[in-house]
């Protein structure tokens, strides 16, 4: 919305705040369960173990906004907390394979999903839309991009605060205060979102430049979308209960945006190098999350 015109920085950002915060009341938390327990077994998991694995993804989160390069910080999370719990375990048995295939496999599908769809559906405007002036086609795509932007930032919302809502809840399991049945209370739900939107209210400048100029240039019809075809990607997963990364997916539908132009009209060595960074993430927030255990576990051992 930046990048389009359609809101002011403030307005944007405060737009963007608002629905990560709601969506804490219309959606089941089944990515929380999935970080809970679906890759990690709970019975391997210490306060050490969720503390390393959140200090490993938070370094890489750093580093990776200083360069204004848009990872996941879902993925970040998942892998410092494997890595973490691998250290601490003394192996890979406390892994669970199938969920950290079902992980893996949507590190691929979540960008070209919202790639394809994004494809379509500029096509489809383009076409709907051809008889349209291009300054009465900008005024209505202004208006929907309100409503875009509204839905991928509810999907962002129930994606994202869910998978730090997964590390308290296993935190609070295995410490013993759920009792014998693990679940997410309500009060961590409402928490983890508050946190979500107050982390947009700040803004992350860097990146919302890397995504919203530098990758292809964006009008509002090709904002709306990219948020749409994001929007029903994290939606969808979500209610599957996948942690899948909103920054690949709304990615790949800016790609795909651009590429119905030409494929020229896509920077494709800023795309590359984020591409590699999501390649790194996960080993590389694991290694920092398995040293940080080590010292952690040394100074204060749990």
């Amino acid at each position: 919305m930046v990048s389009t015109q359609v809101l002011r920085p403030g307005q944007a950002v405060i737009w963007a705040a608002f629905f990560n915060f709601v969506a804490a009341f219309g959606f089941e938390v089944k990515v929380a369960a999935t970080i809970g327990k679906g890759y990690v077994t709970p019975e391997g998991v210490t306060a050490t173990v969720i503390f390393a694995g959140i200090i490993g993804a938070i370094v890489w989160d750093l580093i990776t906004w200083y360069y204004g390069l848009p990872t996941s910080s879902s993925h970040a999370l998942i892998g410092g907390f494997a890595g973490a719990a691998v250290v601490h375990n003394g192996g890979l048995s406390v892994l669970i394979p199938s969920g950290l295939y079902k992980i893996l496999l949507f590190i691929v599908l979540s960008p070209l999903v919202g790639m394809g769809l994004a494809h379509l559906f500029m096509v489809a405007v383009m076409w709907l839309f051809r008889s349209v002036s291009p300054a009465r086609g900008d005024r209505i795509f202004r208006r929907l991009q309100l409503v875009s932007a509204a839905l991928y930032s509810l999907g962002h919302g129930t994606n994202d605060a869910q998978k730090t809502m997964g590390m308290i809840a296993v935190l609070l399991f295995t410490s013993g205060y759920l009792g014998p049945k693990f679940y997410v209370p309500f009060w961590v739900i409402l928490i983890c979102h508050a946190a979500i939107a107050a982390g947009t209210l700040s803004g992350g400048w860097r990146i919302v430049q890397t995504m919203g100029m530098r990758i292809t240039k964006l009008k509002p019809p090709g904002g709306f979308c990219a948020e749409t075809a994001a929007a029903i990607s994290l939606l969808g997963t979500a209610l599957g209960g996948i942690p899948v990364s909103t920054t690949h997916t709304i990615t790949g539908a800016i790609v795909g945006v651009g590429a119905t132009r030409r494929l020229s009209a896509v920077r494709w060595g800023i795309a590359g190098r984020i591409v590699w960074a999501w390649i790194m993430t996960i080993p590389a927030s694991a290694l920092v999350a398995g040293v940080a255990y080590l010292i952690f576990s040394f100074v204060m051992p749990v």
